[in-house]
């Protein structure tokens, strides 16, 4: 059976089971409860080499339930969605719950901020694809990609994904909602080699809740080839400081670190450097940062957070002033402020494109250093302090002269994104932040 056909990923019969647990909660002497339900199901094939390494089809399911007793809280889960089950899950919270120090902020969000009506997101499109037919499709894309040039030595694989999955929560409030959502995806990563240049790895992948907005196979492939190609040669550049463009694949996790300065439980445990920051200047006024839950078919859309609360569209920053946080409702209450919605996480946090796409950048920029692959996790949220192993291209008279590799870029977050001069229009919206690439002056580049 497909999953298109799959009766167990409708929502009405998780939301029978979110019912039961909150009633189960309820006789265990809880004042206060929610839980949360999924089901979902998948196929995944790797290929390599032509030969098909893994396929594999997944089902799974669970439910989470948390108990409140007063502002004791107890949290337990299960796999097993039997009557039975879910009442020793409800029973184990509850005892759980008992044994807790009391905290002032815990609960469930406010009653008032639960969402009531929601627009329909168009999240779910079952692809229903066969498993020969998955395994075809990475083939092509391997292939394209293997054939491509003759300096496209190795494979490390093409792998098709496809995913369908409802959730549905609830709590004592009176909410209970849920929805399914689908999320396929094909990615190839290939090595490149030619005589001394050394040997060099890039990939290269797309991913869409509905299978007709992939990119195509062959072209997916030919993609990570050109990738690894042109990485061919790569040298070590002299410690310097200067301009530096993040291409947008990259770009996204320089806006990752502006939202983890921004969320509630970095804010109240007083580890941001962004603390009390709100209404104050943290980027140059052009930039704009907004979150967008309601694209249609958009991979971070969403019509409630974690707790119910209704999402909606909102500025994080405006005319560079920080505008708005990340607060769940326990964040929000270890604050003194309310919760924004971001439960569970952002939903499409988008930065304003520019009028530039990537070669106008480079343009602008005039000589410095073109990132397009980040190493390690060099980042204090506490300090701003920045350090990533990187690798990607030297920029002379706006024009890409050779690759580099094996360097470091440091700076402080604080700084970067004060000194973002612009943001290019080749937004990649591949993932839940959207952003085209960031021209960032200032930066140190550490080689040799």
């Amino acid at each position: 059976m497909s999953q298109a056909q799959s009766p167990e990923l409708d929502p009405k019969a998780l939301e029978a089971v979110v019912a039961q647990v909150l009633e189960e909660a309820r006789r265990a002497g809880a004042t206060a409860a929610e839980a949360a339900a999924s089901r979902d199901s998948g196929l995944s094939v790797n290929v390599r080499l032509g030969e098909v390494e893994t396929l594999e089809y997944h089902r799974d399911q669970g439910v989470a339930v948390t108990v409140y007793m007063g502002q004791c809280k107890g949290a337990a889960s299960t796999s097993d969605l039997r009557p039975e089950s879910l009442r020793e899950a409800a029973r184990a919270a509850s005892r759980i719950a008992r044994f807790t120090t009391e905290d002032p902020c815990a609960g469930l969000a406010d009653a008032h901020l639960m969402a009531r009506d929601w627009p329909d997101l168009d999240l779910d499109h079952p692809w229903g694809v066969s498993a020969d037919e998955a395994i075809e499709r990475a083939r092509i894309c391997e292939a394209a990609a293997r054939e491509r040039d003759a300096r496209i030595v190795n494979s490390e694989g093409a792998s098709l994904d496809s995913f369908r999955g409802a959730s549905v929560y609830g709590n004592t409030h009176g909410f209970l909602g849920g929805y399914v959502t689908t999320r396929h995806g094909l990615s190839c990563s290939v090595l490149a080699s030619e005589g001394a240049g050394g040997m060099q790895r890039d990939h290269w992948y797309t991913v869409a809740r509905h299978a007709g907005d992939l990119e195509d196979a062959a072209a997916v492939g030919v993609r990570a080839a050109d990738r690894a190609l042109r990485r061919l040669g790569g040298r070590r550049l002299s410690t310097r400081r200067c301009p530096v463009v993040y291409a947008p694949d990259v770009a996204r996790s320089v806006i990752g670190h502006f939202l983890g300065a921004i969320r509630g439980g970095a804010l109240y445990r007083k580890a941001s450097f962004l603390l009390d920051h709100l209404g104050r200047p943290v980027f140059p006024e052009f930039v704009h940062i907004h979150e967008q839950p309601h694209l249609p078919r958009a991979l971070g859309s969403a019509p409630f957070d974690h707790e119910g609360v209704a999402t909606r569209p909102r500025d994080l920053v405006t005319e560079g002033h920080l505008s708005g946080y990340l607060l769940d409702s326990y964040s929000a209450r270890r604050l003194g402020m309310e919760t924004t919605g971001n439960a569970g996480g952002v939903h499409n946090v988008t930065i304003d494109a520019g009028e530039q796409d990537l070669e106008g950048l480079l343009r602008e920029m005039g000589t410095g250093l073109l990132v397009t692959e980040l190493i390690g996790h060099g980042v204090n949220t506490v300090t701003g302090d920045y350090s990533r192993g990187a690798a990607g291209f030297w920029v002379e008279g706006g024009e890409i002269r050779h690759p580099v590799e094996e360097i470091t870029v440091a700076g402080n977050l604080r700084d970067m994104f004060m000194n973002l001069r612009a943001v290019g229009r080749d937004v990649d919206r591949r993932g839940n932040i959207r952003t085209g690439s960031l021209l960032i002056d200032g930066l140190t580049v550490a080689g040799e």
